[in-house]
């Protein structure tokens, strides 16, 4: 990267920086009510747009065009999950988990369940997926800081977990929604603002929903059509295939399991308790929706439009593929190349020796062989492309100004510390309000409780932090395994304690534990132990998993289990008593606010 560059990256990520900070201090917290749920006084759409920003992660903002750049037409599951979860949140869980008063789910959990036991356990669900959640946005908080200060993915790591500390210890819930308004603005214009740029570039259309169904600009030919006729001339699926990526059976389980692991999870939930009366509840999550989608949308004309930059870099003549000249030499290799290549995350090797830069599908036994044979191929030789990079990359790739490079960075790393300061409050506040206040010493002073809070947050940056250097998968990946974890063991626990006044704790809490157990044996089956993929049981790939369902899209087997073992358990003990059956129905009625 050229030193000016640098310096603008540094200038744009640094006033983003001052300003978070700026506002944690601004907005420090005094008390136990504003840290966990900032004294319930935000508007519901100053805290819809807040909602956006803790819910749009490094996986929506660095991953998710990554995956439908790679998968196509399948990787609309995440987007299709991901914001249907949203409409079930808004009508089923919203309203009466703020109507319900408490400050975080495991307290509604042990209270609705009359149970201590219940309580714990609903702790260590939230642990288990806030932790396997928070790995992917420390890796995209890496993969943010790698790309800025030009070092090796490592490195980048732990100088965002530096920021991140600094950042979420200090403000809890109050400082943490502002600070997150912040982010949004910057996220969503360092989002769309490079969208248009490549949009108007490629199509000549201003507007990148549109784009991605229009025309190549100066010609008759549509993206998406051009798009499709060069991956196939390189031995891949079709971009718009409906049988590449994943099976449809994989993205129907994927769709719902990300559904309803949107809808049960903990960090997100807990922020419709911020609200001052329960009908805010149900605006905040409209006014989430909204602003979620001004992303959302844009995602798939990313995605494609980031593939036909990169193919445009690789392949200088599409007509030509199979001719040596066709292809980017070695020593023409882009700036953006070279440094993305320091990070690890991008590589090549020059197999055939001929100086140029052959990509192409070499999983592919049949056009591998042709291309050996005809073209002197011997294999595709960008040997590493995280997909991770391509937005963040993408401005480089289409030649956009300094200013807008720059802004995309720190629109990254805003999506990544957004969402973890999220998680590591819901952390802290499982850990110091629902185990060591709930459980283990009610009697602990409110600064006492504050100070665990706080170092239960530091705990859990390192965990993450050192997990995030070797995670199961791409960000978009990790994330899904960690809504597949809140659709088995939270969401039919919440549903069924807001809609079925039968459900006593003995069935509660074997439902949770049944469903956690079942997902996490089946994760870690495929892909190791704590993630560790040396400790894996079964290769992870498609002719292992059982009836073919990809570990991410486990969570809907695992909500099944639990509800049903659930109900047989009910069934089998004794019915709650009757003053919480009462509970139940009058957290259901309506109430004039």
């Amino acid at each position: 990267m050229e030193g000016s560059q640098q310096i603008i990256n540094l200038l744009v990520v640094g006033l983003t920086f001052a300003l978070y900070i700026g506002i944690a201090i601004w907005a420090r917290t005094s008390s136990t009510s504003e840290f966990y749920v900032a004294g319930k006084g935000i508007n519901p759409v100053a805290n819809g747009m807040a909602t956006a920003a803790d819910w749009m992660s490094a996986a929506s903002f660095i991953s998710m065009a990554g995956l439908i750049a790679f998968l196509g037409f399948t990787g609309g599951a995440y987007l299709m999950g991901w914001t249907g979860g949203y409409v079930l949140m808004a009508l089923l869980l919203a309203p009466y988990l703020r109507k319900f008063g408490k400050f975080t789910v495991p307290e509604f959990i042990g209270d609705r369940f009359y149970s201590t036991t219940a309580r714990v356990v609903a702790v260590i669900c939230l642990l288990v997926i806030s932790i396997t959640y928070v790995i992917g946005q420390m890796r995209g908080v890496g993969i943010a800081f790698s790309n800025i200060l030009e070092v090796p993915l490592t490195v980048g790591l732990v100088s965002g977990m530096f920021v991140v500390f600094l950042y979420a210890v200090f403000g809890g819930m109050k400082g943490i929604t502002y600070t997150q308004i912040a982010q949004y603005c910057v996220m969503i214009f360092a989002y769309t603002v490079p969208a248009v740029f490549i949009a108007i570039t490629i199509t000549g259309m201003p507007i990148p929903q549109i784009g991605l169904g229009g025309t190549l600009a100066g010609s008759d030919t549509h993206l998406l059509t051009a798009l499709d006729q060069t991956l196939v001339d390189l031995g891949f699926a079709q971009y718009t295939a409906t049988d590449g990526g994943m099976s449809m059976l994989n993205m129907f389980l994927l769709t719902i399991s990300l559904m309803i692991g949107t809808a049960g999870l903990p960090h997100v939930i807990i922020r419709f308790f911020t609200v001052p009366k329960i009908r805010d509840a149900r605006k905040s999550a409209g006014w989430a929706l909204f602003f979620i989608a001004i992303l959302y949308t844009t995602a798939p004309a990313v995605g494609a439009m980031a593939t036909w930059n990169l193919l445009d870099t690789l392949i200088l003549d599409r007509d030509n593929i199979g001719q040596e000249e066709a292809h980017l030499a070695f020593e023409d290799q882009p700036a953006w190349m070279e440094r993305w290549g320091e990070t690890g995350l991008l590589g090549f090797e020059d197999k055939n020796e001929d100086g140029r830069i052959q990509y192409y599908n070499a999983d592919n036994e049949e056009f591998a062989q042709m291309a050996q044979d005809e073209w002197g191929w011997e294999g595709s030789e960008l040997t590493t492309l995280d997909r991770d990079i391509i937005v963040l990359a993408n401005p480089e790739i289409a030649g956009l100004p300094t200013w807008v490079i720059a802004l995309v960075a720190a629109g990254g790393i805003a999506a990544a510390l957004s969402t973890a300061a999220g998680l590591l409050l819901a952390i802290s506040s499982a850990i110091s309000h629902d185990l060591l206040k709930g459980v283990f010493r009610p009697d602990i002073t409110e600064k006492g409780e504050m100070l665990a809070a706080r170092i239960s947050m530091a705990a859990a940056i390192l965990l993450a932090g050192y997990l995030g250097l070797n995670p199961p998968g791409f960000a978009a990946e990790v994330v899904a395994l960690a809504f597949g974890l809140a659709a088995a063991s939270l969401f039919p626990t919440l549903m069924l304690g807001i809609f079925y006044k039968k459900m006593n704790r003995e069935g509660a809490i074997a439902g949770m534990l049944a469903g956690l157990i079942v997902t996490c044996a089946y994760i870690f089956t495929y892909k190791g132990l704590f993630f560790f993929p040396q400790l894996a049981l079964l290769p992870d790939n498609a002719d292992y998993w059982l009836f073919g369902i990809n570990p991410g899209s486990f969570g809907v087997i695992g909500a099944l289990a639990n509800l049903a073992v659930s109900f047989i358990v009910a069934k089998v003990t004794a019915p709650p008593p009757a003053h919480i059956q009462d509970l139940v129905e009058s957290v259901r009625v309506p109430r004039a606010d």
